[in-house]
């Protein structure tokens, strides 16, 4: 699927065009929407060649195992320890995809249809639901869609945090 989606994406590309000379409102309007159909499919296309990328890239990764040990003295980290458990997924934790410009027609799009919502800096953000709380995965996704998003003129980053 993400390769037909590429195929569809190569042919995205954010540019502004002249528009034509109208005879009236009414047909600049017809235009204006004709055209915002078609950016929101270029949009939509987008987005999911970015989360099928995303997903696979977040898929192979494999992330280093967590030791949680408990300690014979709770509060001494230095006493022996009594039982040790091994996370396979890694350290918990959060990540998120980031668009710089909530203003942008992409952004309108995204926060209606690809569930991005305000970020309390600025701008939008997509919280990372998947993969259980491996904090890795999370945020080799979130890295693989923003650089996706910005490889195609929209302004984005990724962040991660450990939970």
């Amino acid at each position: 699927m993400c390769i037909e989606l590429l195929n569809r994406v190569g042919e995205f590309i954010m540019t502004t065009q002249a528009s034509p000379k109208f005879n009236s409102l009414r047909e600049k309007i017809a235009y204006e929407k004709q055209q915002r159909k078609l950016r929101y499919e270029q949009f939509d296309t987008l987005w999911k060649h970015a989360v099928c990328e995303g997903d696979k890239a977040a898929i192979e990764h494999k992330p280093t195992p967590m030791v949680v040990e408990r300690h014979m003295n709770m509060l001494d980290d230095n006493s022996s320890v009594k039982e040790s458990w091994i996370v396979d997924s890694g350290v918990c934790g959060f990540a998120s995809v980031h668009l710089s410009d909530g203003r942008s027609s992409f952004a309108r799009w995204a926060s209606k249809h690809a569930g991005f919502s305000k970020d309390y800096r600025k701008g939008l953000s997509h919280w990372v639901g998947a993969y259980g709380q491996s904090m890795e995965r999370k945020a080799k996704f979130a890295s693989t869609v923003a650089r996706i998003l910005n490889e195609n003129g929209i302004d984005s980053y990724s962040t991660s945090r450990m939970d």
